[in-house]
């Protein structure tokens, strides 16, 4: 998902907002310093948390100064934490069909700097399981003056299973999977 929901967003406090000629890509998504993870609940009332390990991504700067983040999550990879049973499910072909499917993706739409100061609504276009809708996540208001880099910048959204035919479990399983990502941002070179 080399754009994934990520929603992360965000790139850069602390880089010029000077327009370049051309996009580029000014910050890589730190996997290691990141979460990308996702909670189901049961009709039962259990919340089951998932963790997708394997993210990674970009932020762009765009010729008018505004940027773009695009993210990738792994399928292949994605775990239901303390649920190995759950786990191969997730996987497997009436979820998110991992050998089909092996990627979550985001992609913002422009937004300004600013946003990742006081948070607000980062719109893009989330593709799973093959199908690509608009969705929104929400930033929280960045914890530092140098969000991505000093303090991970914060996303949250919701998704319905229903409109990317995530339809296994769908007996056991309430239609909302909500996300919650912290991305941590390393400057490339090329600024």
């Amino acid at each position: 998902m080399r754009a994934w929901i990520a929603t992360l967003l965000l790139a850069g406090v602390g880089i010029g907002v000077a327009a370049a000629a051309a996009p580029h890509v000014i910050s890589v998504v730190e996997p290691a310093a990141s979460k990308f993870e996702f909670s189901l609940q049961t009709r039962w009332g259990q919340t089951l948390l998932g963790k997708f390990p394997d993210g990674e991504g970009d932020v762009t700067q765009l010729p008018d100064g505004k940027r773009q983040v695009h993210l990738k999550l792994s399928t292949n990879t994605l775990e239901i934490v303390d649920h190995a049973r759950y786990t191969r499910f997730a996987r497997g072909p009436r979820f998110f069909d991992a050998q089909r499917f092996p990627e979550v993706t985001f992609l913002s739409d422009p937004y300004p700097l600013g946003l990742l100061q006081t948070g607000g609504e980062l719109h893009g276009r989330l593709r799973i399981h093959g199908i690509e809708r608009r969705e929104r996540f929400v930033l929280a208001p960045a914890a530092c003056s140098n969000p991505g880099r000093e303090c991970a910048i914060v996303a949250q959204g919701a998704v319905r299973r229903s409109d990317y035919d995530l339809d296994g479990w769908s007996m056991a399983m309430r239609d909302e999977v909500r996300f919650s990502l912290h991305v941590r941002l390393r400057d490339t070179e090329a600024q």
